[in-house]
């Protein structure tokens, strides 16, 4: 009797712990960027769906903007297709491009409504090209020589995001809906164009103004680390922080764009950015209703 008492007293402390995030964002936009493992793992991804559709249920509005490098990657194998980065970007032909579409809309994006749904939510999947919602062109990779001279190399159908039309995202979300997002955008040529998972969600965070920007990756957030091997995490970090860290060597490598499309996102009027650990079940409903959160916060 003491144990079942002891756990409801628990449970209890939980919900009333949550109480006051769920009345801060009662109809606020919540933009979160899916990727990484919390993709691949059965189990975290059924955990993030139950997280978007309970955020849904206390009245708050998520939109999802999903990557899927990792099936893009796979399915190019299967076709015999090789699959190549410069400095971290796929070079994207007029084949992979096909594929990357296929694969990002076709598959990836309406798997995710159909989990949401399945748990309950109401679900609405889409990508840039429709409503010409959002708009892009072609983008440049820089990369340098040895003797430290940079370049522009074309790398293919890989776009940056020009503008959002903001009409038809606001459209639907005030239908009810959960937005789900693929990272495909069309240019002002009628091409077809493969954007960063995690600059789309930036741009579409800031698009809606949203309260809050949270990226799901596959790791703790932002940390330091000591000769041991020992990590430090920072809860909490001001942009100006960043920029030091990066500096410093601090935050280097797959980190970098990351950070700068939480900065990019600040500056165009998001309120607080998270980076989270998708690793870890319900990351998401521990960052925006518990007091400690996890991960990253970071704000401007």
């Amino acid at each position: 009797m003491d144990n079942k008492y002891e756990t409801a007293k628990k449970k209890a402390a939980i919900l009333v712990e949550a109480l006051p995030y769920i009345q801060s964002f009662h109809g606020k936009i919540v933009v979160v960027k899916y990727g990484g493992n919390a993709m691949i793992n059965e189990e975290l991804k059924q955990s993030v769906f139950q997280d978007i559709v309970l955020m849904k249920l206390v009245g708050m509005n998520p939109v999802i903007v999903h990557g899927g490098g990792p099936e893009i990657t796979s399915m190019l194998e299967r076709l015999g297709k090789e699959t190549r980065f410069v400095n971290g970007l796929r070079y994207t032909d007029k084949e992979v491009m096909e594929i990357a579409e296929m694969v990002l809309v076709g598959k990836i994006n309406k798997e995710i409504v159909a989990g949401i749904n399945y748990h309950g939510g109401n679900a609405f999947g889409m990508c840039g090209k429709d409503g010409a919602m959002i708009v892009a062109e072609k983008y440049f990779q820089t990369i340098y020589s040895d003797t430290g001279e940079e370049e522009k190399v074309d790398i293919g159908f890989v776009g940056q995001i020009k503008t959002i039309d903001k009409t038809v995202l606001v459209d639907v979300i005030e239908q009810g809906y959960i937005l789900v997002i693929a990272p495909i955008a069309i240019g002002e040529d009628q091409e077809t164009y493969n954007i960063n998972a995690d600059f789309m969600a930036g741009e579409v965070a800031a698009a809606l103004r949203a309260d809050k920007f949270v990226l799901l990756t596959d790791t703790e957030g932002i940390y330091s680390e000591n000769s041991n091997g020992d990590k430090t995490i920072f809860n909490s970090l001001h942009v100006d922080d960043i920029k030091q860290l990066i500096q410093g060597g601090v935050i280097s490598g797959g980190m970098i764009p990351k950070v700068e499309c939480c900065i990019n996102a600040l500056d165009k009027g998001v309120s607080k950015v998270h980076i989270i650990d998708g690793r870890v079940p319900h990351s998401i409903l521990l960052e925006v209703f518990t007091d400690e959160g996890i991960g990253t916060m970071i704000v401007k």
